[in-house]
């Protein structure tokens, strides 16, 4: 098959101009039964494919026709042996990943920065989880990826370990040196799972970090919906064969997605995996110019400072993605969070991201100079307004030490628990998550002892104005604890 081809796709729009008369869900029938203001609004063609796994038009859980040459198509575009769809997102993917080669008790490497999903799957699994600091950035006050060097002490510490998870790259764009940790892994025939939800793009431009598939990685979770083109919630796993099963993964997989799969979603992966193969250099070469030329024009803008190749020196930070547009603006005086309210009442722009010290811009396939000339206005508007306030600021960078693990997350989550006082919860156990979103990473997981100093953390982000999530209680006055067994006299 060529790259040209998209084999689902087509099958899909040979079915609809079959016209069959359908005696089968969805319960809309090719639209006619949709609210006649939603359908009018995304119009029939979408309607008309959004259908169910009949024969014509194979099945995710056992591809053997359409899906299953599309799924090929896609391995060879990404340079994997299989390549999985998933319409459950990169999370789905993710978890497929873990629950995949790990299982109660087994102890797989993890960084501390990881998306929720990561450790909702260890919960899965039973598993436990050795995390490994990443670096971190005094100057911007963020956590980058894990180095080379971590990774080797780590399993030198810990040689039964079943598995290795990286993310790469970071949300913020900046990769670490994959290949050598590809390679400390598998010299001791360890497996290495990628969380690539931020990385599609890259496998596509020989200027952008090595890809997971290039670094000879085993599993790659890859959103292609985040940067290469396709709808929301789709995503690929891509696989190499080897240290991990193919047949495991597709059963894993299976037990974890809908068996009510969306055929459009489906469809926009068939689609987007021939663009970024066919047309993915000039279209991603195209936004890393835009990129550059929009970071140059931000670093001229007064108290604003958009991060660029200077950051790389180490093997944590070893290459990064020229199309994230990191800008700190603590100088101007001001928060993320305030930066990017500004940004939304007063030019209409709508941002990635946002932390203490910073925003996070995207430059995608997707984008124009035209967008790009509106962002540097506004921003140039929004150094104007806090002028005044304007001041070097020496970023706080409070990452208190990862809480010591007391039960595994599975066993806590599962156990019998109280709610208490934020106040009074310091030395108990956490049966919850409570995380930082986004980019969603772990304050405390459940089966970790609650801290005073991750109690200051979590106070100083709500302060900030920074989402705190996870917790039961939204107002984060209350936590559900380990309940603590009373001895019997």
């Amino acid at each position: 098959m060529s790259q040209l081809e998209t084999p689902l796709f087509d099958a899909l729009l040979k079915h609809r101009n079959r016209h069959p008369i359908q005696f089968h869900i969805p319960g809309h029938k090719k639209g006619q039964g949709v609210d006649p203001a939603f359908r009018e609004f995304v119009g029939d063609n979408v309607l008309s494919i959004d259908l169910i796994n009949i024969a014509p038009l194979d099945d995710l859980h056992s591809p053997k026709g359409a899906i299953k040459e599309a799924q090929e198509l896609a391995a060879k575009a990404f340079g994997a042996d299989h390549t999985f769809f998933s319409v459950q997102g990169t999370s789905g993917a993710i978890m497929t990943m873990i629950l995949s080669v790990v299982g109660p008790n087994d102890k797989i490497l993890v960084p501390r920065n990881v998306h929720k999903s990561i450790m909702s799957a260890i919960v899965f699994a039973g598993a436990i989880p050795i995390f490994i600091h990443p670096e971190v950035d005094p100057e911007l006050g963020i956590s980058h990826g894990i180095s080379a060097e971590a990774v080797e002490k780590a399993l030198n510490e810990y040689p039964d370990a079943k598995a290795v998870l990286v993310i790469n790259p970071t949300y913020f764009g900046v990769a670490a040196d994959l290949k050598r940790i590809v390679d400390i892994a598998h010299e001791r025939e360890i497996p290495v799972l990628v969380d690539e939800a931020h990385g599609v793009h890259i496998h596509f431009h020989k200027s952008l970090p090595i890809s997971a598939m290039e670094a000879g990685a085993d599993m790659a979770a890859t959103s292609v919906h985040k940067l290469g083109g396709s709808m929301t919630q789709s995503s690929v796993l891509n696989v190499r064969e080897g240290l991990v099963s193919a047949k495991r993964v597709q059963s894993t997989l299976s037990m974890l997605t809908t068996t009510s799969t969306s055929y459009p979603i489906l469809a926009s992966l068939d689609t987007a995996r021939r663009q970024l193969a066919i047309h993915g250099f000039d279209l991603i070469d195209h936004a890393i110019r835009l990129a550059q030329d929009a970071r140059k024009r931000i670093n001229k803008i007064p108290h604003l400072h958009c991060v660029g190749k200077e950051i790389l020196n180490s093997s944590a930070t070893y290459d990064m993605d020229p199309t994230k547009l990191l800008i700190s603006v603590k100088n101007l005086g001001i928060t993320g969070h305030q930066a990017e309210e500004w940004l939304r009442e007063n030019a209409n722009i709508e941002i990635e991201l946002s932390d203490l010290y910073n925003i996070l811009c995207l430059v995608t396939l997707g984008d124009s100079r035209k967008e790009l000339n509106l962002l540097i206005n506004a921003l140039q508007r929004m150094s104007v307004a806090f002028e005044s306030d304007a001041a070097i600021i020496e970023p706080v960078v409070l990452l208190p030490d990862i809480p010591r693990l007391a039960m595994t997350p599975r066993d806590a989550f599962y156990a019998t628990t109280e709610v208490i006082s934020i106040e009074e919860a310091v030395g108990r156990i956490s049966a919850e998550f409570i995380m930082v979103y986004p980019p969603g990473i772990p304050i405390f997981i459940p089966g970790e002892i609650i801290t005073q100093e991750n109690i200051e953390y979590i106070d100083m982000n709500i302060k900030a104005g920074l989402p705190v999530q996870g917790p039961e209680d939204d107002t984060l006055k209350m936590l559900r604890v380990i309940k603590e067994q009373q001895a019997i006299r």
